[in-house]
């Protein structure tokens, strides 16, 4: 690939960035767009639930208790509140997990995982994982993950810097 397929017009909103900011956002933005679509037709082609739903489930059993508040839960998977409220409620009605009012904060509600909810977790998470290693990690070999990973790492604790969503309780 040349130097030229990088070049944007300057009326594009990325025409601030140089040659190689561009093509790294390029590529991250084809990736993660992909990544997504794929994930989400794996889950729903093999386990009958969204990608949505995984990182729901996922964000719950990595508590202890497997309950968080909306906020919290929100925080974890990185989420806007009110669209996560909505997407738990029909996930509460497909009986994946339960809503009610927080303890220590009435006006707080908290998304309990079912046993249901775990039981499909744990059906949909095999063939997750081997969708996740060949689709996605084998494309590297062992240095190129470790790199990436570190590099990962270290946009997530920018994003924490300037973004504006809190660190999650569970990422040190």
């Amino acid at each position: 690939m040349g130097d030229d397929a990088f070049e944007i017009a300057p009326e594009s909103p990325f025409a601030r960035l140089d040659d190689a900011e561009t093509r790294a956002w390029y590529a991250y933005m084809k990736v993660q767009l992909r990544i997504r679509y794929e994930l989400n037709r794996q889950l729903r082609d093999d386990s009958g639930i969204s990608l949505a739903d995984y990182d729901v489930l996922v964000g719950l059993v990595s508590d202890e208790r497997g309950t968080l508040t909306i906020t919290d839960l929100a925080t974890r998977i990185g989420g806007e509140r009110s669209r996560l409220s909505h997407h738990v409620k029909r996930m509460a009605a497909r009986g994946l997990v339960e809503i009610g009012a927080s303890e220590s904060d009435r006006r707080a509600s908290v998304v309990t995982l079912t046993a249901r909810g775990r039981a499909t977790l744990a059906d949909a998470a095999p063939a997750h994982v081997d969708f996740v290693r060949r689709a996605f990690l084998s494309a590297l070999d062992g240095a190129e993950l470790a790199a990436f990973a570190g590099s990962l790492e270290s946009i997530y604790e920018r994003l924490l810097e300037h973004g504006t969503l809190p660190r999650p309780v569970d990422h040190p």
